[in-house]
């Protein structure tokens, strides 16, 4: 099934046209699960929520914000990081509350800490609540400064120093239990854009708790992720989801999709990935134009949602239009329909909230 959908305007222009294709079990899907979705995509400057609505259907809404990177949350905060700022978004209703009677999630902008243009990639969160930025720019793992851009908290011991020069194109994170422990670059490179001859198998896996690189020849590798015991990513350049096998550093590919895989999240049996098309219409030295081509196969951007256990693809969520990539992805339990205000709409003025004082605690106080 298909719609058309048309986003609220970004301040600076038209609304992009987009179609949506989605797979007819994706509502029901979802709502099985207990959960939503949220995706960006920097192309056009949009968070997304996918959630189903009370008639059942598919619902999404989205928020403008400059160069929309990675994105992660749960049922009441999101962070996202943007050209320039970390994000926070918090959900403002309560248990029993609903948004126009059929949002149970009103996500609002609470906190935009400027950062500087870092190229923002991918984000955690510890499990004392604090925020893990994966800061490619500068090739290192960083988290807010009260004072400066950033605080740095990890480099690759190839990387000889902190500099805006993205060395190694260091762009994934996985944390376990609460912690930052695996990332993905694209090469060991200590050299300004030193990583753009190796894209084709020069990938590398790290553990970062003893510097150890795990697993490497991989081509454009993102979105680590940790989940039931295992170390999952995907191996963008061949288009691949699998298995790291940490005591020989193999990569197992579970499937296959069409498209540059940008943007996981694990969610009990199921595996939730971007999809991206090409920039320029090949992807340019990688084995995934290769692939394609043998398949009969034309790439895709969207979100396909596939089995664990079989790598068969089981719901999926496409995009056309002007929008062709999708950055990261992230799944929010325990919501059905969400909405969200971006900080530069309409709305965001009019729409003020604040805390039960403290006179209305005790109803005994005069």
């Amino acid at each position: 099934m298909s719609e058309t959908a048309a986003p609220p305007p970004p301040p600076s222009g038209e609304p992009p046209k987009v179609t949506l294709d989605f797979s007819p079990g994706l509502a029901g899907y979802l709502a099985q699960a207990g959960i939503s979705l949220a995706f960006t995509s920097y192309q056009s400057g949009y968070l997304y929520l996918v959630g189903h609505s009370p008639d059942g259907k598919l619902a999404v809404h989205e928020a403008f914000y400059p160069q929309a990177m990675g994105v992660v949350g749960d049922a009441q905060r999101i962070y996202l990081g943007t050209l320039t700022q970390l994000v926070r978004l918090e959900n403002v209703l309560a248990p029993n509350e609903r948004a126009n009677g059929k949002h149970d999630r009103l996500y609002i902008p609470r906190n935009m800490q400027v950062m500087g243009n870092i190229d923002f990639h991918e984000l955690g969160i510890r499990d004392s609540g604090g925020v893990v930025v994966v800061n490619t720019r500068y090739s290192c793992l960083c988290e807010p400064s009260l004072t400066h851009s950033f605080r740095p908290l990890w480099k690759p011991d190839f990387i000889s120093a902190l500099a805006p020069e993205d060395r190694c194109h260091l762009n994934g994170l996985a944390m376990v239990e609460g912690q930052p422990r695996y990332v993905t670059a694209v090469a060991q490179s200590d050299d300004k854009d030193g990583w753009r001859p190796h894209r084709r198998n020069g990938g590398l896996v790290i553990d970062i708790a003893n510097d150890r690189i795990v697993a490497q020849g991989l081509s454009m590798p993102h979105s680590p992720r940790w989940h039931d015991g295992e170390l999952w990513v995907l191996n963008s350049g061949t288009g691949e989801l699998g298995r790291i096998d940490l005591d020989s550093g193999r990569f197992d590919p579970l499937c296959f999709q069409p498209g540059f895989l940008r943007g996981l999240a694990l969610f009990g049996k199921h595996a939730l990935i971007g999809l991206s098309k090409p920039r320029d219409g090949r992807f340019e030295g990688l084995a995934l134009d290769e692939r394609l081509a043998q398949r009969g196969e034309e790439a895709r951007c969207g979100i396909a949602i596939v089995s664990l256990e079989t790598g068969a693809l089981e719901q999926w969520f496409y995009l056309e239009g002007v929008i062709g990539e999708i950055f990261s992805v992230a799944v929010l339990p325990g919501v059905a329909n969400a909405l969200t205000i971006g900080p530069q709409s309409r709305e965001i003025a009019e729409l003020v909230t604040f805390e039960r004082p403290a006179w209305d605690a005790n109803p005994q106080t005069p």
